[in-house]
């Protein structure tokens, strides 16, 4: 049995219903990464298992050191800048979820992969203000490395300086042109997870963000991010299919 209640699904009904108000918009205006007219079903995978996370993951100067990933140069986190819970690190698992699942409590700002023997990986993560909460099951459908990001219309009007990022659709190619290119500056990162349920694109993301000083707050008008070099880890740790649980406060176990 789980250790939380999150048992609900993504309702993607109520999702869509609060773009007469606006609400989603804003909600999707720091991770929405395709237009929303390219979101396909997919079906639906088994749920998969991982390996258990290593015990030695290194010290933080290590796991957060600059690297090279595809070309991109992705500067090192000054750690002693961040509060060290939210920090990659190995800890008793408490969610009650299966091995393989990941596990967002956004009451605490963390993300749980669950391994076995009642360990997980825990990453911290920075989530969207107060009122774009969510909660429910869903699952990793579509990974990216190093996406684009496709600012929606209502991010562009409010702020013009992005125009040049509009999307705009070619039916001769039959692909989105427009968009901000994929480097350390881009709001989405090094990673995009997508997140289905139903095998519908719910539109949220788990993603990278240069903004570490985000990591712990709300203060992004979207998604789950993660330092990028912890979203990297995460992404090679977690097949499509992953299951994802987000819940806003885990209980005692």
């Amino acid at each position: 049995m789980s250790a939380f209640d999150a048992s609900s699904p993504i309702s993607r009904r109520a999702f869509l219903s609060a773009l007469g108000s606006g609400t989603a918009a804003l909600a999707l205006s720091g991770c929405a990464n395709v237009p929303s007219s390219e979101s396909k079903v997919v079906a639906q995978r088994p749920t998969p298992l991982v390996t258990p996370p290593p015990v030695n993951i290194g010290t933080p100067q290590q796991m957060y050191a600059a690297m090279v990933d595809e070309t991109h140069n992705i500067p090192a986190v000054p750690v002693d800048k961040i509060d060290s819970r939210y920090l990659r690190q190995e800890v008793a698992d408490p969610t009650g979820e299966r091995p393989g699942t990941i596990v967002v409590d956004t009451a605490s700002h963390f993300l749980y992969l669950v391994g076995y023997g009642g360990r997980a990986m825990r990453y911290g993560v920075g989530l969207g203000r107060d009122g774009f909460a969510w909660a429910g099951r869903a699952q990793v459908d579509r990974k990216s490395r190093w996406p684009k990001w496709f600012p929606p219309a209502e991010m562009i009007d409010r702020q013009p300086n992005l125009e040049k990022y509009r999307a705009s659709y070619d039916k001769q190619t039959n692909t989105w042109l427009g968009g901000m290119e994929p480097g350390v500056q881009n709001p989405l990162g090094a990673r995009a997870l997508y997140l289905y349920e139903d095998g519908k694109d719910t539109l949220y993301r788990i993603h990278g963000s240069p903004e570490w000083w985000s990591i712990g707050k709300s203060v992004s008008s979207g998604c789950v991010r993660m330092i990028n070099q912890d979203v990297i880890d995460l992404y090679d740790r977690v097949p499509e299919g992953t299951p994802v649980v987000v819940t806003s406060g885990l209980r005692s176990v």
